[in-house]
């Protein structure tokens, strides 16, 4: 569920921390690169104001830069939804390891392993990601994948290739 705020002044709101209920919200800067879970990079365009009824609410404008799409996502629920900064250089490296690295187990059903991809792909976790792609990798050598694990391996590979791509310039925060 998604907080009404009322806000007296569009401006006046951008010109303080925004708190509600005493809860701190996201704050993401117009022009940021975030990741938006099951979309991968986006890019902060503005922030939007909407009335709903008699509330008020603030709304980040995210533009999918793989194709160009928008999101609206009401600011008060922009963490719940899974959007993030991107990786950092450091986590970038860690990254790579992780899909250098061996894997544990696959579930030889193929209904749980695709339920288990699909989460994990919109966990917004790369690291998730880069779990399913080792996976899928070493099943298509195996054999031949079904239509919906292919489009789960197309989709992994998009994720990380995205992620590590815009990465480059994040710094490590201290």
């Amino acid at each position: 569920m998604v907080d009404c705020i009322a806000l007296p002044a569009f401006s006046e709101a951008l010109m303080r921390p925004l708190e509600f209920k005493n809860r701190r919200y996201m704050e993401l800067s117009i022009g940021q690169k975030v990741c938006y879970p099951g979309q991968g990079v986006c890019v902060v365009e503005e922030l939007q104001q909407k009335s709903i009824g008699d509330c008020s609410m603030i709304f980040y404008s995210l533009r999918v830069l793989n194709d160009n799409s928008n999101i609206l996502v009401p600011m008060a629920n922009a963490e719940n939804v899974g959007i993030r900064p991107l990786i950092s250089q450091i986590q970038c490296k860690k990254l790579i390891e992780r899909l250098a690295s061996d894997f544990q187990f696959i579930s030889s059903d193929w209904k749980t392993r695709s339920r288990e991809f699909t989460e994990k792909l919109h966990s917004g976790d790369v690291f998730e990601a880069a779990d399913v792609l080792k996976k899928l990798t070493f099943l298509s050598r195996e054999k031949k994948l079904s239509f919906r694990e292919q489009t789960l391996l197309e989709k992994a590979k998009f994720l990380i290739i995205s992620e590590i791509t815009y990465a480059d310039g994040v710094a490590e925060e201290t």
